[in-house]
């Protein structure tokens, strides 16, 4: 098996065709998969084989990822992951990484020699295969996206679609995700964690529990009687649209009856409507070290704080709470002088060494395990 050096070695022969180039591909596909624990462990192999980074999440409902490496790598993982004929068919958006990635990626950054692609999409020598109960957390067992969805509605339509003054927008992310964009006029749902969508949706349409339905009721104060409350029609978008698939399947069994929702989320928007027709307002944060992209999927402006992952802007860290890798506008209030130091800690780790924890962090010992003082002398020599 190539080992993670040579997969990224400091000497990068010149890229000559796109099977070279690297890209990041988002995807996801719900499945009935009780058996999903048996595919982790020869996926993270052929990843690490391929020198594929980033994170895959594996669960009975399916498949979920976000995964960086040259095209012909990438592709290969894919095709294995859709040799499963339940995984076949994966919705997934693609992403081409920046000549300046590229060359962090390849180990070519000399601000962290220890840690080169430090900035890249993802940890460049790292991919992560996690088994969990949801590919997407939702908490409500009962809403399967594999027995029914809402509609899709393809970027080209969804302009005219959000113009209608009848639809509700409702962006189905949350309030650290929409506060740097959004969709004109789309309804924020101001949620710190999908779990909190159902709540809101009863919340804001007044949906009351009778038994074992749910239905829309509205009290009329003249009549004071309740009668049926007529549903509206909901657009709503995520990033990918993995989010929505859930959500709009909980809002068919909550008895709404139009319910679309933007197919490849705001990501193939971006990269299929021009800048000049599009509706979109701001960047789109994404869950990879890009942090956000624009129109066109160019990297946008935003930062992140790695001490609460939020995303920041030029702005925010002028403001006297900000402090790199502890602490911004958004989480300062929030943590306590402990956790700062402990944060500071790991940023002066980070700085000296260009990897928190040492620069032999996730290496294998020089010497046995049972010689801590023989390590000891290997490590000051290696310095």
């Amino acid at each position: 098996m190539t080992t993670v050096s040579q997969c990224f070695s400091t000497k990068q022969e010149p890229v000559e065709s796109d099977k070279s180039s690297l890209l990041v591909v988002s995807f996801y596909k719900f499945a009935d998969f009780p058996d999903h624990a048996d595919l982790r462990k020869p996926l993270k192999d052929l990843c690490e084989e391929l020198c594929v980074s980033g994170g895959i999440i594996l669960a009975p409902e399916g498949i979920n990822g976000s995964i960086c490496g040259s095209r012909e790598s990438v592709e290969r993982v894919l095709a294995f992951i859709q040799s499963d004929v339940r995984l076949s068919g994966l919705r997934q958006v693609e992403t081409p990484v920046s000549p300046e990635q590229e060359a962090i990626h390849h180990g070519h950054s000399s601000s962290s020699p220890l840690a080169a692609g430090e900035d890249a999409p993802f940890r460049w020598d790292h991919v992560r295969v996690k088994l969990k109960k949801e590919i997407v957390t939702l908490g409500m067992p009962s809403v399967s996206p594999i027995e029914r969805v809402g509609t899709y509605v393809s970027p080209e339509e969804w302009n005219e679609l959000i113009s209608d003054p009848e639809t509700v927008v409702i962006d189905v992310r949350n309030t650290y995700e929409t506060r740097i964009g959004k969709f004109k006029g789309a309804v924020d749902p101001c949620t710190t964690a999908f779990r909190h969508f159902p709540s809101w949706v009863e919340n804001q349409f007044a949906l009351k529990q009778e038994g074992n339905e749910t239905q829309a009721k509205v009290e009329k104060e003249e009549e004071k009687a309740e009668k049926p409350k007529v549903l509206p029609r909901i657009a709503m978008y995520c990033t990918g649209g993995i989010r929505c698939e859930k959500a709009s399947s909980f809002l068919l069994s909550q008895g709404f009856e139009e319910v679309y929702h933007l197919k490849g989320g705001i990501l193939k928007y971006l990269e299929q409507v021009p800048k000049t027709e599009s509706l979109w307002e701001g960047e789109c944060f994404v869950f990879d070290k890009r942090v956000s992209v624009e129109h066109g999927l160019a990297q946008g402006t935003h930062k992140l704080c790695y001490g609460c992952k939020q995303p920041i802007s030029d702005e925010d860290m002028e403001a006297p709470e900000y402090e790199s890798g502890v602490s911004c506008p958004y989480c300062f209030s929030e943590k306590s002088e402990e956790e700062k130091e402990r944060a500071r800690a790991r940023q002066s780790q980070f700085e000296e060494w260009g990897v928190i924890g040492g620069p032999d962090k996730g290496r294998r010992p020089a010497t046995k395990p049972d010689s801590p003082r023989k390590s000891s002398a290997k490590l000051g020599s290696s310095i």
